[in-house]
């Protein structure tokens, strides 16, 4: 009862799944609920480019602007091209399900390990970077990062498992509070540099450690295209919009695309002008805040939207896994269960396996944001490539109105993002990628074992080709260790389980100094089922009984038996240990068997 009573405050009361049409999305809430993620990464895509850059000293730094602007292009690029996958795919046009239409199950498996990898390393990423944002106006906290990190993916996942609609209420207000916060930080940095008042960082730069190469150039933009991570999402969440969806979500992609595209190169922009460099202790965005507003509450508040909109855009992965996870199981590649709608019309288990893998991340790397970078990026580039592909086989094939201009917008996503995917696995191989590119040809393999099943559990329960069901010869054994109430109340069971059914009560005799007695109550309290006593010299129960049963079942394949189990059950747990847990046992053995049912009647002591 006390349990119940604490998950309906947590989780709210369970919803009707009529309620399901009344959880759909506006544009302005859905831009919170699944921009979040592309939007966070403004917050640190620039500063994993300098990051690379510095490794060829302070004078490198400036080829972060053209290497951000050529990200936004391909930013702009990448959300057209889905705007064209979110028309032609109206029902939700993530790339599994335009990979696997188009491409066959192969590439769309593959698409959809690559999301499911991505989703999880966005949490993780996500979370250790909001936390980092909370560690540099507050240093005093650095020794509980990885705390702070599996709370905050623990809270983001009830709020998720609460609902879609209240999950989009809760995230929208720190959305926005990002957008207007970063937007003022822009505004006030172009101002002050522009009237000259903005003074750059004057600390000595480090030393180059390695030589200005187009191999580290690429490196550096490969770090920086994790700004475009869950630009995918909205495709992958069409139904959740409100009507007209492909409209909405086409107009919520394009809102998305400009303002991630402005923040992230403007950031970049001012870093380059204020030769802000990567620090241990200060993140990129904290340093530019602290030039352009001093220390005071603009400061606190750009740290608190950056944290805030960070550890939130989390919820992108909570949105997008759980839809994935379920089409995967709906196609059968995954367990069934990832299909079930919880109470509150959200696929709970595919929520709780997201924040389960993503808390074990944040443990495994310690928290740190630059740790878990090298694997980020690979798989969602994987993704658009597969899918932008996909879209050019499906205009080619179908070839409606306008397919060529279409077939033209998505070749150049595909060539575009394809040639990304090579840059970033290359560059990224040797710094942790290579844990990826493993891992998704492992999902692939597990999908395609996992389907095999589902497959031969179909053919072998398929009822073609049945000629009719055989008339079973049905036997009742009701196990008897003892005479006592809850032996009764089983035999009175046994005796209704089939009219024509031969009943028979058996018990394994262990000690035969305990047999003619409980032979004796058995003739007064037995209802007439004959008692067969089975010994066992060796005094074991299980042996002779199992034999029995075998010497049943050996007259035909028509044999039915049913071994019935009187259990008495204590009212209370700590009771369960004073008994031999012999039915538990009994159970256990006879579960695989053919032609074998068991039936456990419980009785409930009063005392």
């Amino acid at each position: 009862m006390r349990v119940s009573f604490l998950k309906r405050v947590l989780v709210g009361p369970p919803m009707p799944l009529a309620q399901a049409r009344h959880e759909r999305l506006g544009k302005s809430i859905a831009l919170a609920v699944f921009s979040s993620d592309a939007m966070s990464s403004v917050a640190y895509a620039t500063e994993e480019i300098l990051l690379i850059l510095v490794l060829a000293g302070a004078a490198a730094a400036h080829l972060a602007n053209p290497i951000a602007v050529s990200i936004a292009g391909l930013l702009i690029i990448v959300a057209i091209s889905y705007q064209q996958t979110i028309h032609a795919y109206p029902n939700g046009g993530g790339s599994y399900i335009v990979a696997h239409d188009n491409l066959g199950t192969v590439p769309g498996l593959v698409a959809a390990a690559a999301l499911l990898v991505d989703y999880v390393l966005t949490v993780a990423v996500s979370v250790a970077a909001g936390v980092a944002a909370i560690t540099s106006a507050l240093p005093s906290l650095q020794g509980y990062k990885v705390v702070l990190g599996v709370l905050f993916v623990a809270a983001i996942a009830l709020a998720n498992i609460r609902g879609v609609r209240e999950s989009g209420r809760i995230f929208a207000v720190p959305t926005y509070f990002f957008i207007v916060s970063f937007g003022v930080l822009l505004v006030g940095g172009f101002y002050r540099m522009v009237t000259g008042t903005l003074e750059p960082v004057t600390e000595p730069p480090p030393a180059a450690m390695e030589a200005l190469t187009w191999f580290l150039v690429l490196r550096a933009f490969s770090s920086g295209c994790t700004a475009m991570t869950g630009t995918e999402a909205i495709s992958n969440g069409i139904p959740a919009f409100r009507a007209p969806e492909s409209r909405n979500a086409a107009i919520t992609l394009a809102w998305m695309a400009g303002i991630l595209a402005t923040l992230f190169v403007g950031l970049t922009v001012l870093a380059s002008a204020l030769h802000v460099l990567p620090s241990d202790t200060e993140t990129v965005v904290s340093q530019i805040a602290r030039r352009v507003f001093g220390s005071g509450l603009l400061y606190y508040l750009i740290q608190a939207a950056t944290a805030l909109i960070l550890v939130l855009a989390a919820n992108t992965s909570f949105a997008d896994f759980p839809r994935l996870s379920s089409l995967l199981a709906r196609d059968r590649f995954v367990p069934r269960q990832f299909a079930t709608l919880g109470e509150r019309l959200v696929f709970s288990n595919g929520i709780l396996v997201l924040a389960g893998f993503a808390a074990l991340l944040l443990v495994a790397f310690r928290g740190e944001t630059h740790a878990l970078i090298p694997l980020y990026a690979v798989g969602v580039f994987i993704s658009f490539t597969l899918s932008q592909s996909g879209m050019v086989h499906y205009w080619w094939t179908r070839r409606g109105p306008g397919w060529r201009h279409r077939l033209a917008i998505n070749g150049t996503g595909a060539l575009a993002t394809g040639i990304v995917t090579i840059v970033i696995a290359a560059t990224k191989f040797t710094h942790g990628a290579w844990i990826v590119v493993i891992v998704i040809p492992m999902l692939v393999v597990t999908f395609l074992a996992m389907h095999r099943h589902y497959e031969e559990v179909a053919e072998a329960l398929t009822l073609d080709g049945l000629e009719g069901p055989p008339e079973f010869q049905h036997t009742v054994l009701v196990l008897v260790g003892d005479v006592h109430r809850g032996v009764v109340r089983a035999v009175q069971y046994a005796r209704t389980l089939a009219p024509n059914a031969t009943v028979r009560a058996v018990y394994v005799e262990t000690d035969p100094g305990r047999t003619a007695k409980l032979e004796e109550k058995w003739g007064a309290w037995g209802l007439g089922v004959p008692l067969v006593v089975l010994t066992s010299p060796y005094r074991s129960l299980l042996r002779p009984l199992l034999d029995y049963i075998d010497h049943i079942q050996a007259r035909g394949d028509d044999q039915m038996v049913t071994i019935v189990v009187p259990e008495f059950l204590p009212r209370r747990w700590w009771q369960h240990v004073l008994h031999n847990q012999t039915a538990l046992l009994v159970k256990g053995a006879l579960l695989f068997r053919k032609n074998t049912v068991v039936a456990d009647v419980p009785y409930l002591l009063k005392r």
